[in-house]
């Protein structure tokens, strides 16, 4: 198939309807949210992006992620900030994953792909909360980051720098293994219907 029929293929009904299906699944699962160490909560709302940049491609999965993002952006509490770093992080897991894949499309370069997408989630959470949450939320909130370091709450963590190594990156690391074990027990039940043939 060539690139143009891609282009095409892409906003073709069948696949504009799925991607509109994924995004409503991904931003229900978007408001709900799992605690799990200081401030930070875990959501699976990111299994539907990735599913659909699976099978569909990166581009649709990006615009899977941005749909998602723009919906979170009716009942968000940090006046969008929060939605502009999930989707950064989103997109920093998802489009190395997905690129992977579509150049071989087999189980080891889906695994490889998502390994990949979860280090580099890593990296970018840590960037992302160092240089756009945690200024957005001391400004907003009036906060030093000691008031930031108490309210995590967390005993061994009494700098900015212990707070995104030892709490941030491991969460996204854990996150990212957790969609990826999700993705990888469903993908290939849901194939037939992800795959289903788009005329």
């Amino acid at each position: 198939m060539s690139s143009n029929q891609r282009k095409i293929s892409i906003f073709s009904t069948p696949y504009l309807t799925r991607m509109a299906i994924l995004t409503a699944v991904a931003s229900i699962l978007f408001l709900i949210e799992i605690p799990v160490v200081a401030f930070y909560k875990l959501d699976l709302s990111n299994i539907p992006v990735l599913l659909g940049a699976f099978s569909m491609g990166p581009a649709a999965g990006l615009i899977i992620l941005a749909l998602k993002s723009a919906i979170g952006l009716l009942h968000s509490s940090s006046a969008g900030v929060g939605e502009l770093a999930d989707f950064l992080m989103g997109a920093a897991f998802v489009l190395p994953a997905a690129l992977i894949y579509h150049r071989n499309k087999t189980r080891k370069t889906a695994l490889l792909g998502m390994g990949i997408g979860t280090l580099s989630m890593v990296v970018v959470g840590v960037l992302a909360n160092k240089y756009i949450m945690l200024p957005f939320y001391m400004g907003a909130y009036h906060m030093d980051m000691d008031a930031i370091l108490k309210f995590a709450n967390v005993g061994f963590v009494d700098s900015e720098w212990k707070l995104l190594l030892l709490i941030t990156a491991p969460f996204n690391l854990l996150k990212g293994v957790v969609l990826s074990i999700v993705t990888g027990l469903i993908y290939k039940p849901l194939s037939p219907i992800l795959h289903a043939k788009i005329k």
